[in-house]
């Protein structure tokens, strides 16, 4: 390993302290999305001490930040994310469901996590450029409201990432592996409909039931699931009924319509035949309705340049060990959810000889947390979920890694996910994804043709042009 690297992992592994510390802090913060004003406080003020030129409330996004170092080009971005769940408060470290407060949130995703492993890499690229000396410029972006808010969308939208040269990021998980493949792209919007109160018995006539609006929108949705891709999804949930007495003709109601497509193109386009279905409704209820645009996203643009850049860093450097003390954990916490038994890995879901690598790295290791690295998956795979990593795929050469966080099979957005993230099982994966990281863009700062070979693929992959899901007059909300 070149020496330059080496400098860069030394910086990581002198501040870890610092590092872990932050993301003990904002798994205490627990901030909801578009909510992380002490998360994003919090990184803007170490950002700064360490160097960094910080720029906050980007794209008119208050949570938001930007914090470069260095100067010309390449320019590398590497992407943080810090927002909490609802109903996920958990003591650390426990193996039973404890809540710290009564319904309150935790980070069931791991993004205090994400955010110190992005925070780590920056710090490690920061000692790199130093001892090197040279041309090249590292952005650490501060994304808020992933889990609700979208916000590389928004960034997207504005152009933020068009002027990357690559943008790297990573994800707790249960496995240790190189992230690849698609994902569906996602549009929120809420349907606000207000009709006439009325009594329902005795003046049923001067009425004009928003209820019924939502309800003629959700049969029209039903009908329209015929005639769409079977690529789409659509989902939906009723946010007001209107209140509870029957006796009354419901003035309002509301719905949050969830559209999902392979492509994000395809995903608009549906969308707006959606809008039309609440037009129709309000049509034949007499009523009216208020359109409210949450948040939209992208599938995600594979690139097996990067991919395979982050892989071979991931094989020099290995994955994170564990003391007999935190495997014990790990395997006993594995008894408290279903599942624990799954084979982990995008390639073990695709390929059945790597599916059955994985099974022998599983026996050897022998433990819940899976202590190895899972083969490098080289074909087109597909997440049913959404990430607004997407958007910034489209604009840039992008790629992730997945670091094993929780034991074996451990359920997304759960209190097992939030118990581990407060332990050192969680601070040794955000350490070794910043390493990882940190090491791969070194590799791009230092190959002229690694990120020429990435740019050419980027090209190839997004011929099509990116169709941004954000409308231009839209601002970052949460749903009511």
């Amino acid at each position: 390993m070149q020496k330059e690297k080496q400098a860069a992992l030394a910086a990581i592994e002198a501040k870890r302290e610092m590092i872990t510390d932050a993301a003990d802090r904002i798994w205490e913060f627990a901030e909801l999305s578009l909510m992380e004003q002490r998360s994003a406080r919090l990184y803007c003020e170490l950002l700064e001490k360490e160097g960094f030129t910080v720029e906050r409330g980007i794209c008119k996004i208050e949570t938001a930040f930007s914090a470069s170092f260095g100067s010309g080009r390449p320019v590398i971005g590497l992407l943080a994310e810090y927002d909490a769940l609802s109903g996920l408060s958990q003591k650390a470290g426990s193996l039973v469901r404890e809540e710290l407060k009564a319904g309150g949130t935790g980070h069931g995703c791991g993004h205090n996590l994400l955010g110190a492993g992005a925070f780590a890499a920056a710090l490690g690229v920061k000692a790199y450029l130093e001892a090197a000396g040279g041309s090249g410029t590292v952005i650490l972006y501060g994304c808020p409201g992933e889990e609700g808010g979208a916000a590389k969308a928004f960034m997207a939208r504005d152009g933020v990432w068009k002027d990357l040269d690559a943008a790297l990021t990573w994800h707790p998980e249960d496995v240790n592996e190189v992230r690849t493949g698609s994902s569906n792209s996602c549009i929120q919007v809420q349907y606000k409909f207000t009709g006439t109160a009325s009594h329902a018995a005795g003046a049923p006539e001067r009425g004009r039931s928003a209820l019924d609006a939502v309800e003629l929108m959700n049969i029209g949705v039903q009908f329209l699931r015929e005639h769409m891709s079977d690529k789409a999804r659509i989902h939906y949930a009723i946010t007001d009924a209107g209140g509870c007495s029957p006796n009354v003709v419901q003035p309002r109601a509301s719905v949050l319509y969830m559209v999902r497509s392979n492509h994000v193109a395809e995903a608009v386009e549906l969308q707006e035949r959606v809008d039309r279905i609440a037009q129709g409704a309000a049509l034949m209820t007499d009523t009216t309705f208020e359109r409210q645009f949450i948040d939209g996203l992208a599938d995600t643009v594979s690139n097996h340049v990067l991919e395979q850049a982050l892989y071979d860093n991931y094989q020099e450097l290995g994955v994170p060990e564990y003391t007999r003390e935190e495997y014990e954990f790990a395997d006993a916490l594995a008894v408290t959810y279903p599942g624990s038994d799954a084979v982990p890995g995008i390639a073990a879901r695709y390929e059945e000889r790597a599916k059955e690598q994985v099974r022998a790295m599983q026996a050897q290791t022998g433990h819940a947390m899976n202590a190895f690295l899972a083969p490098l998956y080289k074909g087109e795979a597909f997440h049913p979920g959404s990430t607004d990593v997407g958007d910034v795929s489209w604009l840039t050469p992008t790629a992730q890694i997945h670091v094993a966080a929780w034991p074996n099979g451990c359920p997304g957005h759960s209190w097992q996910n939030v118990s581990c993230d407060r332990t050192e099982i969680g601070h040794k994966a955000a350490i070794h994804a910043g390493k990882v990281l940190a090491a791969t863009v070194v590799d791009l700062l230092e190959k002229p043709g690694l990120l020429e070979a990435a740019r050419e693929e980027f090209e190839r992959r997004t011929a099509s042009g990116y169709v941004c899901p954000i409308p231009a007059d839209a601002v970052p909300v949460v749903p009511d």
